[in-house]
């Protein structure tokens, strides 16, 4: 466990520098984004990732890590959308923005420890390819409680389903790079 929270903490902090940079390039123009664009963004990331998957090559130079990192970044984007009053301001420092990054962060990474004490990192076990169905199912669960009304009878909300996404990303980061850890050891020549 204690490895994990390491290489989770590290990718986690590579999404992190790529918000701020992000927003020192852009400034906080995703304030405007509602829950729904926010989904559709997931939405748009997540499935470039499988149909990448499917097809097994891709044509923009983007890659498969910088689409998970993408949905890293929307994710918790969209809990700070959710966190904030709507009268709230739409331009945020970089400090505003990277301390509410950073709140967030810290609240996903406390669900994450609590559930994989729970589920004994079962995640581990899985398929990039399975968690990214997964969070196309969180993606689409959110688009139902928008459609909804926000409302849900017995089901978890918006918000626990973006620390899903979130979390799943990372994991399916963190597969990834061992997963080229492990071939770079196995083949140091870069011989496949």
């Amino acid at each position: 466990m204690e490895d994990t929270m390491q290489l989770y903490d590290k990718v986690f902090q590579n999404c992190r520098e790529l918000f701020v940079h992000k927003t020192a390039d852009y400034g906080t123009s995703w304030r405007v984004l509602r829950m729904i664009s926010i989904a559709d963004q997931l939405y748009i990331k997540a499935q470039r990732i499988r149909t990448i998957q499917a097809l097994g090559r891709q044509k923009i130079a983007d890659g498969i890590d910088g689409e998970f990192k993408a949905i890293v970044n929307y994710g918790v984007i969209g809990l700070v959308q959710l966190g904030m009053q709507a009268e709230a301001p739409t331009d945020l420092s970089l400090q505003e923005a990277s301390t509410y990054f950073d709140e967030k962060t810290a609240h996903i990474r406390r669900i994450m420890m609590d559930k994989n004490h729970d589920y004994g990192e079962a995640w581990r076990d899985m398929s990039v390819e399975g968690i990214t169905d997964l969070i196309l199912m969180k993606i689409l669960r959110i688009r139902q409680i928008l459609a909804n009304d926000g409302k849900t009878l017995v089901s978890e909300g918006i918000d626990s389903n973006l620390v899903d996404i979130v979390n799943y990303a990372l994991f399916a980061l963190i597969l990834r790079q061992e997963s080229s850890n492990h071939l770079q050891e196995k083949f140091p020549e870069g011989k496949i």
